[in-house]
């Protein structure tokens, strides 16, 4: 079973204004994840698409969705694939591919269906594609690591990049994961905005009783919303991303817009941040 979820682009003005129930309605996404389903959000940032696989067992097909007015999902667009879970498969284009937990599998523009299957539970990112790249499996030790931070700052951790120009070829999307060292609990700080790029969130392999403190809002305003674990955030181009946890965590980055250059970011001095 599909459902589609659609999210409007809110303006800085506007979101500065909005309450922690209005925060969460635009920003924040929960339920992706269950069983026999698949669930998507439509986002109007660089028309990214983000949503959860679940097939329990069994197969869930992504094939049309309205929201995207193509015949197939495919037909102008690209697709990013994250196994959280235990082993599954993603068969697409008559090949089946074998996805481990913390695998991603890159699909190209035109690919077709795309078929879930296994115990696996699979974070899917979409972004509009202009070309054709080829699909493929990047496995952990295809991904590029950058280790980053220290123990005394409490965001010692390290990023790896799987949809990345160094690692595999993508037209717009980028997409990776970052991991934290024991006691270590900050992400994205100092923080930054990059105004060329939108970017969306996942938290996941956090206990049932820990939390992430997300932030969000512009240097100047900021907010922030509470987030339990696989549950996602919309990240608007014009806002800040940073977080702390309650303890380590890990979390899925994934971004479309004007470039796929990772380092593209202005940075926010700590004396901008109100």
């Amino acid at each position: 079973m599909l459902t589609v979820e659609t999210r409007y682009a809110i303006d800085p003005d506007t979101a500065k204004a909005l309450d922690t129930s209005g925060l969460r309605t635009h920003f924040h996404a929960s339920g992706l994840f269950q069983d026999g389903r698949i669930n998507l959000v439509y986002t109007h940032y660089d028309r990214m698409i983000l949503g959860g696989a679940v097939p329990a067992g069994g197969n869930l097909v992504l094939d049309a969705v309205k929201e995207a007015g193509t015949p197939s999902l495919l037909d102008r667009r690209e697709l990013g694939v994250l196994n959280i879970g235990e082993p599954g498969t993603v068969s697409v284009s008559g090949d089946t591919y074998e996805v481990g937990k913390g695998e991603v599998l890159y699909v190209g523009m035109g690919a077709g269906p795309v078929t879930f299957s296994g115990a696996g539970r699979f974070y899917i990112l979409s972004a509009p594609a202009h070309r054709t790249c080829p699909t493929r499996l990047i496995t952990l030790k295809d991904a590029r690591r950058v280790e980053l931070g220290s123990a005394e700052t409490s965001n010692e951790r390290v990023i790896l990049q799987f949809l990345h120009p160094e690692v595999a070829e993508s037209c717009q999307l980028l997409m990776g994961y970052t991991q934290f060292a024991r006691g270590s609990v900050w992400n994205t700080m100092p923080a930054h905005v990059h105004d060329r790029r939108m970017e969306a969130y996942l938290y996941f392999d956090l206990g049932p009783d820990q939390r992430v403190f997300h932030f969000m809002g512009k240097p100047e305003e900021t907010r922030h919303m509470v987030i339990a674990n696989e549950e996602a955030i919309v990240s608007p181009p014009w806002s800040i991303h940073c977080g702390a946890g309650t303890g380590a965590y890990t979390f899925c980055w994934a971004m479309a817009g004007d470039n796929v250059d990772f380092t593209d970011m202005d940075m926010v001095a700590m004396e901008d941040l109100r």
